[in-house]
């Protein structure tokens, strides 16, 4: 028999001690050439990173779906819900939870169309409005941080860009087949 070294003082010898301090050690990997390939592993990485530059910069007003409905009400108004959600791309389960929580906060009013009882109109309050205008401010901003890097007479053609890839998009989420 072979005589064995004491062990170490996690029970082994060493290598695991060894072996979690490198692990400590983050490893940055780049994805994969078929991700990066692939449109929709684009699209994510833009919203994710939207969404965080949204939160820090611009959330301490109005949340994203909130800053798109009152700017929906400012644009039509007397518009009933269901119109105002087809408007800003969100479905009319979501837009109430939306309107709902725009009501306790007294940003908006919600009243019963004159022509259908079971539609809601939307007005923006006075502090609505205000919000609005703050939001707006904080995220024409952050636009413009955003395409800080893309030359200024090429900005309104990318918005269009994504606006039409949007509205593809959802017609091809739509479809029974490809």
């Amino acid at each position: 028999m072979t005589a064995r070294s004491a062990p170490a003082e996690n029970g082994h010898d060493g290598t695991e001690r060894e072996s979690r301090g490198a692990a400590r050690q983050r490893v940055s990997l780049a994805p994969p050439a078929d991700l990066v390939a692939a449109p929709g592993y684009g699209a994510r990485r833009l919203y994710q990173a939207y969404l965080a530059a949204w939160n820090r910069h611009v959330d301490g007003v109005l949340t994203g779906p909130q800053f798109a409905v009152l700017s929906a009400i400012r644009a039509y108004p007397d518009a009933d819900q269901t119109a105002l959600a087809g408007a800003v791309a969100l479905d009319t389960s979501t837009m109430a939870d939306v309107c709902r929580r725009m009501e306790r906060r007294g940003l908006i009013t919600r009243t019963a169309s004159p022509h259908d009882a079971r539609a809601k109109v939307l007005t923006l309050t006075d502090d609505g409005a205000a919000a609005l205008a703050e939001t707006f401010r904080r995220a024409r901003a952050l636009d413009d941080a955003l395409l800080a890097g893309c030359p200024p007479e090429q900005r309104p053609h990318l918005a269009s860009l994504f606006n039409d890839l949007g509205a593809h998009w959802e017609q091809v989420a739509e479809r029974t087949e490809l």
